[in-house]
């Protein structure tokens, strides 16, 4: 067995049909494999090494014109030996992915071994599909200050699929935050953040007076699009910022000691594997319960 395959792991098989005439094996490719469905992708992998031509490792300018076998690999990731000792909340778990409530206070990967991914495989079960992973890995980020939930793909497939549910925006994303100050009932704030366009939507819940704050609001917060710390500027922009929120809030009316008052309350999208609609919530923390207890 050479040293090249004991690094492999083998995901999916094809052979090509009968063609008019030879075509270059990273041209006929794109599309034959669910892993891997860009030109792009498949032309990546065949430089990596991880497409083998009758046995054999392929390249770019090989030709095939039919009933040649064709193998897609997928490089077996380094054993995560770094774990932390925290007791993550599981909201939702199958065998492709899962949806872990994220505590504030932590970032989700990074250099740092004080990372959420780091936890992941002690309160989550390996998948027994055949290009499972050897942890779960985070499909999106929530910044360090924001809890809530978070959306982690079990297989290699299921990873690109919501990767790709997420590129086309067809992952329905709901926060709820506490603002400042008085503030219209609902609308849409729209604007340009670092060359891109960020879109989100709001509807306030619940508002209660407040000496130091004037207003403080429950609001439903629905981004569009997911640009960094999009949420958190763009109460700023409206003269309501987060509650809490020292990075992007008003001199002298930031809450200190408490944290960030944002949470991501629930995730909507269509299963990949399964295709039923799936809605994952995250109860609101206590925190915020103590300001707006009627929501309980």
């Amino acid at each position: 067995m050479s040293k090249q395959s004991t690094t492999l792991k083998k995901i999916e098989t094809y052979t090509v049909p009968p063609l008019e005439k030879q075509e270059r094996l990273s041209d006929h490719l794109p599309g034959k494999f669910e892993s891997i469905q860009s030109k792009k992708g498949m032309k990546k992998a065949i430089e990596k090494r991880l497409v083998k031509l009758n046995g054999e490792t392929g390249h770019t300018a090989d030709y095939v014109q039919g009933g040649e076998i064709v193998e897609l690999y997928q490089s077996k990731p380094k054993e995560h030996k770094t774990k932390i000792d925290l007791d993550l909340e599981v909201l939702y778990e199958d065998e492709f992915l899962a949806v872990v409530n994220k505590p504030a206070g932590i970032v989700v990967s990074g250099n740092k071994k004080w990372k959420l991914e780091n936890a992941l495989n002690s309160n989550l079960s390996l998948s027994k599909e055949k290009d499972a992973l050897t942890r779960a890995e985070p499909i999106h980020r929530l910044d360090l200050p924001t809890s809530g939930a978070l959306l982690c793909g079990k297989t290699h497939k299921v990873v690109m699929a919501l990767n790709k549910l997420f590129e086309e925006k067809k992952i329905d994303k709901t926060y709820h935050a506490v603002t400042i100050g008085n503030m219209d009932t609902e609308g849409n704030i729209e604007n340009i953040l670092k060359g891109k366009l960020a879109t989100t939507d709001y509807k306030v819940i619940a508002s209660i007076e407040s000496e130091k704050f004037e207003f403080l609001n429950l609001v439903a917060l629905h981004p569009k699009t997911g640009r960094r710390h999009q949420l958190r500027i763009h109460m700023l922009e409206l003269k309501n910022p987060i509650l809490g929120d020292a990075k992007y809030g008003i001199a002298g009316k930031v809450l200190k000691g408490k944290g960030l008052y944002l949470h991501a309350t629930s995730l909507e999208f269509v299963h990949p594997v399964t295709k039923e609609n799936l809605k994952v919530e995250s109860n609101l923390p206590k925190k915020f319960l103590k300001i707006f207890p009627e929501t309980k």
